[in-house]
Formats: C-alpha cells, sequence, structure tokens
C-alpha cells in the first residue's frame, strides 16, 4: 500500500532561491519540523543525482538517522530524493517549485511505500502512530519554516 502527500505553498522568492535552500540538505534542520540535521556521504557536497546523505530525526524523544538518495535535482524546478533505512526504500519525498505571480508555488510531496508489515516497527522506531497525519503536520510547518526565511 502506497500513500502520496502533497501540501504546496505560495512563497514569494523565486524558484532558484528556494531550490537552492531546499536542495542544500545541511540546511534541512532549519526547515524541516522532523529532520533536525542531514550531511552530504563522503564524496558529495551538492544536491546531484546519485549523492548520498544522511538524515537525522526527531520525534519527542525518539531519534533515528535514514540514509537519502538524490534522484531528481533540477534547479529552481523540482528535488527528490529517496529514504532507506537498513537498505530498504521506505518512502520518497520532493519538491516542485512553479513560478507564481508572487515568486513561486512550492509543493513538497511524500510516497509512503512501507508495506503493512512494517509499520508496527516504524511506529516503534519513531513514536508514530499516524505517519500519514504526521507528515501532514510536519510538511505544513516545513514550508512555513521556508517561507519565513526566504520572504524575511
Amino acid at each position: 500500500m502506497t500513500g502520496r502527500l502533497e501540501i504546496s505553498r505560495d512563497i514569494a522568492a523565486p524558484p532558484e532561491a528556494v531550490y537552492a535552500a531546499i536542495s542544500d540538505v545541511t540546511r534541512m534542520g532549519d526547515w524541516s519540523v522532523e529532520c533536525y540535521a542531514c550531511e552530504w556521504h563522503d564524496g558529495y557536497d551538492s544536491p546531484v543525482v546519485g549523492a548520498t546523505f544522511d538524515g537525522h530525526n526527531r520525534h519527542g524523544e525518539r531519534e533515528w538517522t535514514t540514509q537519502g538518495k538524490v534522484i531528481e535535482a533540477d534547479p529552481g524546478r523540482a528535488f527528490v530524493f529517496e529514504c532507506s533505512l537498513f537498505d530498504f526504500h521506505y518512502a520518497t519525498w520532493g519538491y516542485r517549485i512553479e513560478p507564481a505571480e508572487s515568486g513561486c508555488r512550492v509543493t513538497e510531496w511524500s510516497e509512503d511505500l512501507r508495506p503493512e508489515a512494517t509499520r508496527e516497527m516504524s511506529a516503534q522506531i519513531s513514536g508514530i502512530d499516524d505517519r500519514a497525519e504526521r507528515n501532514r503536520q510536519t510538511m505544513s510547518g516545513t514550508l512555513e519554516r521556508l517561507a519565513a526565511a526566504l520572504e524575511g
């Protein structure tokens, strides 16, 4: 069972500026509600297809690290990465950026690829029972923080 969520927000900033902020995973902790830090793996220092990184996540007292792999890096338009844990690709996250009158419209999306059998273990790791609802909340928060930083 897969579930895809999308949240959009207009941001009064050029698409290139939004892309630069989103695709610099070392700044993800500035925007994300759940992912508090990321660092590129050895050999990578920028968002190119195939680049990998670790994402450090937190929910309450629980913390976990996932591996990200960039699968789309189109400056000013799209940034997409796969998330894995123990070599299991469990989700894909992305950002679409479209020009708008006031700057651009940013759509953050995620696709939950976890089979039903892994959802209980996932909830134990993260402490999050309703992943879809949690992602809706965190995606809205991420886009709000991104807008506040880029529009200020």
